[in-house]
């Protein structure tokens, strides 16, 4: 039952061993992997994966790094490609305020038009909140008909507790282990049956791997430590994400 929830497989970082990488994450005990699409030319390599390999699940949405190429074609192709049945989820998509790639008011733009798409595919959305917590608090509230995943979470206990008040998911990656980390908090008031658990890959390798490209293999790892933090067997946290996953994803 273990799932690496959010992985950009498709990335240029697996382009040499992509084959060999899942190899180990099967052989690491994982059921399912999500590949993350977070432009259009990412999604559609994750749908590509996904139908060569069906323990592989795509998503598709626009980064709010990108979100200044927002548009009618965008959003034509985004309801377009959220009819595939292997398309899991919209996203990521989300505001970030540390970078601005994009102006604030065109995320603000694409991210509750992705939520919209969403709400009419019947799917959740991924979400990316940096530094920008109380909009994204505020944008969720006001779409309620759709199940976020608050993705790789290291915002402020406000938007935790935000989201857990619609009922939404969050997923923890492999900053869960780093010294630095300082929202253990955030994983104990998080219900078990709200948790996913993630890489991130490429980016985010926990310990012990931290400085080296991160794959799905190491979810273990973040689930070790939040099993710890929760005071649970690992196995015990490893098949309760599992089945959030299975239900958020709508997995058979």
């Amino acid at each position: 039952m273990l799932i690496d929830t959010h992985c950009h497989l498709a990335d240029p970082a697996y382009a040499t061993d992509r084959a060999a990488v899942l190899e180990r994450a099967w052989a690491a005990g994982l059921s399912r992997v999500v590949v993350i699409g977070e432009s259009r030319a990412s999604a559609e390599a994750a749908v590509t994966l996904a139908a060569a390999e069906p323990r592989l699940l795509a998503t598709a949405g626009v980064h709010p790094h990108d979100a200044r190429q927002w548009g009618t074609e965008a959003e034509a192709w985004l309801r377009n490609i959220l009819r595939d049945s292997r398309v899991i989820a919209v996203g990521e998509t989300g505001l970030d305020y540390h970078y601005d790639h994009s102006p604030r008011p065109q995320q603000h733009q694409a991210f509750e038009a992705q939520l919209e798409l969403a709400a009419q595919a019947g799917k959740p959305a991924v979400i990316h909140a940096r530094d920008a917590d109380d909009d994204v608090a505020g944008i969720l509230a006001a779409h309620r008909r759709v199940t976020a995943i608050l993705h790789s979470f290291s915002s402020g206990m406000g938007l935790l507790r935000a989201g857990l008040v619609l009922s939404h998911y969050v997923s923890f990656s492999g900053m869960v282990t780093f010294k630095n980390w300082r929202l253990d908090d955030a994983i104990r008031e998080t219900p078990l049956n709200r948790i996913l658990l993630e890489t991130d890959a490429p980016y985010l390798a926990p310990v012990p791997h931290r400085g080296k490209r991160n794959e799905p293999a190491f979810v273990r790892q973040v689930a070790e430590r939040i099993a710890v933090v929760r005071g649970i067997p690992a196995e015990e946290l490893i098949a309760a994400t599992g089945d959030n996953a299975r239900r958020v994803f709508h997995l058979m």
